[in-house]
């Protein structure tokens, strides 16, 4: 992806509160509201980066709009991950991609999975990187289990980027929302979209590009996307590539609504990497599914980072 500065800028202050021994926070100064298909309500600091939402979804326990409140978080190993089921975090995103930042940056949403855990914990780099995300989803069952014996608040369920896209390309295709997908070889990218049209075929994708660019031909692309001016990037770099992509690059990117890092998202729609059965899904174990799948690629790298990433949860989490 070319020189990569990995310096990173100190984030904007936020005022933290508790509310039912949850994490929130809470944005003082000039703020902008939204309204979501799903009768959420987002709010946004001056910086643009979005903050809170109304949490009815959550019960009779939580105020109504008027007192308004960040989506929940709890920590699991150390990062805050958002208390969101999948059709909320699919409504909210069609929503913010419509509202660009006051900074000219777009909004910046990831995920994190045991892996992530691990790597956050191995290199402080790669922990700021996640924690300038406006959102980070449990990609991982294994993060769903621990929040019901370690956090104040239960995961209502994973929202893995491969399910997630599917969730928000029915809603994008109703709303008029668009998509450019960069990530993947050119090969899988061309067979990615492909697919995404067959299945969606009134969604808009304004473009598409493979994720192995450098110098002048990145320098070209990042120019385009922008002059494209997407609601949505499908970031499909890997980690920490995409996180280093959106550190290094969002700037450039004004014009863009949401960059949604995406790891190997193209590869399972190219239907080059099969998901695991559902069942696997659900008890915990994809991970090992794909190392059966790629024992090559991926035995090594699951035999050194779960180890640490079970520490990080269990010492991390609350």
């Amino acid at each position: 992806m070319g020189n990569i500065d990995t310096s990173i800028p100190k984030q904007p202050d936020t005022v933290s509160a508790t509310f039912d021994g949850d994490d929130m926070s809470y944005l003082g100064g000039e703020q902008a509201s939204v309204r979501s298909p799903a009768s959420s309500e987002a709010i946004f600091d001056k910086e643009g980066k979005m903050q809170i939402i109304d949490a009815n979804q959550y019960g009779s326990a939580y105020p109504l709009r008027q007192q308004a409140l960040a989506f929940p978080s709890v920590q699991i190993g150390g990062l805050p991950i958002t208390v969101v089921d999948r059709r909320s975090a699919a409504s909210f995103m069609i929503e913010v991609a419509r509202n660009r930042r006051s900074d000219n940056r777009p909004h910046y949403f990831t995920s994190a999975n045991g892996e992530v855990v691990a790597r956050v914990h191995a290199d402080e780099n790669i922990a700021r990187l996640f924690r300038e995300a406006d959102q980070i989803l449990a990609d991982g069952q294994p993060l769903v289990m621990a929040s019901r014996w370690l956090c104040s608040r239960r995961l209502p369920e994973r929202v893995a980027t491969t399910d997630l896209f599917h969730d928000v390309a029915e809603l994008a295709q109703k709303e008029g929302v668009s998509f450019y997908l960069l990530g993947a070889s050119e090969t899988e990218n061309q067979k990615a979209v492909t697919a995404t049209r067959e299945s969606y075929p009134n969604l808009r994708i304004a473009g598409h590009c493979h994720g192995y660019l450098s110098g002048e031909d990145l320098e070209r692309k990042l120019d385009e996307i922008n002059a494209l001016a997407p609601d949505i990037l499908w970031l499909g770099l890997g980690v920490p590539r995409e996180q280093i992509f959106v550190h290094d690059f969002a700037a450039r990117l004004a014009n863009v609504g949401v960059i949604k890092t995406s790891g190997g998202l193209f590869d399972h729609l190219a239907q080059k990497t099969r998901r695991a059965p559902l069942w696997v899904q659900k008890a915990g174990f994809e991970w090992c599914w794909r190392v059966l799948m790629e024992p090559r690629r991926l035995f090594w790298r699951y035999f050194t980072t779960n180890p640490y990433a079970i520490y990080a949860i269990l010492r991390f989490s609350k």
